[in-house]
């Protein structure tokens, strides 16, 4: 995804796989997991306190269990755009004191400015073909000095399926990702502060391009964007985009590369409501949503 770009997620599509998923989706989730535990470890670097912890795109809410533990006396909301994910968390350990599930999209959560101390969103941002309006919304949400600690996908990730399908035809089969410069203009242009991202590489092996595919629709992570084909994909196309692929096995099996993201910024620590001037004399607004409390 690169600043301009047409690709647009089928936010309806993403929620209805990722609520299919949802079942068998932690046994599924191998690197998920892993990212999530790297990005839990990075919270030691903050000072931190917090009341209110939002983790956006939490799934099936296992990093809200950790933050829970972790600060004892802070509420935790535990917010995904799929019913089904949600649902999922209640077995076998809900309910868990302050937590409470929310379903919402992160483009306009149902919170009220201000009331939020720590965003931790772990793999969520690439289902969202515009980060800065996500980001516009976290600035709104976040209090004054307020951490958002978030890892994303980008745009090197299974690169070697993308060109093994562009071998075949010219339609979106893999989703388009930020990369870093895109995501940190994002940020400040949200308005939020102090910017910080850095990288990494997991290179996974598969048996097989089927295994691949299967693995890919066992945590939900499906081709979302919204001109995608509509049909079932014929078997002479799989088959030859599959042939493609083969060319790129190693000793190890067929590659499957995960470029992963890591970031944090901070809310302006002055509250400015209405956004940060720019050079150009232009000031950015935060997006306009609801601000309904949530029930409690």
């Amino acid at each position: 995804m690169n600043a301009g770009s047409p690709f647009r997620v089928d936010r309806r599509a993403v929620a209805r796989a990722f609520g299919r998923a949802a079942p068998h989706y932690d046994a599924g989730a191998l690197l998920q997991t892993t990212v999530r535990q790297e990005l839990l470890a990075r919270l030691q670097f903050f000072a931190l306190a917090p009341r209110v912890i939002l983790d956006l795109g939490s799934g099936t809410a296992r990093a809200a269990q950790v933050l829970r533990t972790r600060y004892r006396a802070a509420q935790v909301l535990a917010m995904d755009l799929a019913p089904g994910m949600l649902r999922a968390a209640r077995r076998p350990w809900w309910p868990w004191p302050r937590v409470m599930r929310v379903c919402a999209d992160a483009r306009a959560m149902p919170l009220a400015a201000h009331s939020v101390d720590l965003v931790f969103s772990n793999l969520m941002l690439q289902w969202c073909d515009d980060p800065g309006v996500v980001f516009a919304e976290l600035r709104r949400v976040l209090r004054p000095g307020g951490l958002l600690l978030f890892s994303t996908f980008g745009p090197e990730t299974l690169h070697e399926l993308r060109t093994a399908w562009a071998q075949v035809d010219e339609a979106p089969h893999v989703s388009a990702f930020a990369d870093m410069p895109l995501l940190g203009s994002a940020l400040m242009s949200a308005g939020l502060c102090e910017p910080v991202m850095d990288r990494d590489v997991h290179v996974l092996h598969y048996p097989s391009v089927a295994a691949l595919m299967r693995g890919l629709r066992t945590i939900g992570a499906g081709n979302a964007a919204q001109d995608r084909r509509r049909t079932l994909t014929g078997a002479h196309r799989l088959r030859r985009m599959s042939e493609h692929y083969e060319r790129q096995r190693t000793a190890d099996g067929i590659p499957g590369s995960w470029e992963v993201i890591y970031g944090s910024a901070f809310a302006p620590a002055d509250g400015d409501r209405l956004g940060r001037r720019q050079g150009s004399g232009e000031v950015l607004l935060p997006a306009t949503v609801p601000t309904r409390r949530l029930p409690q």
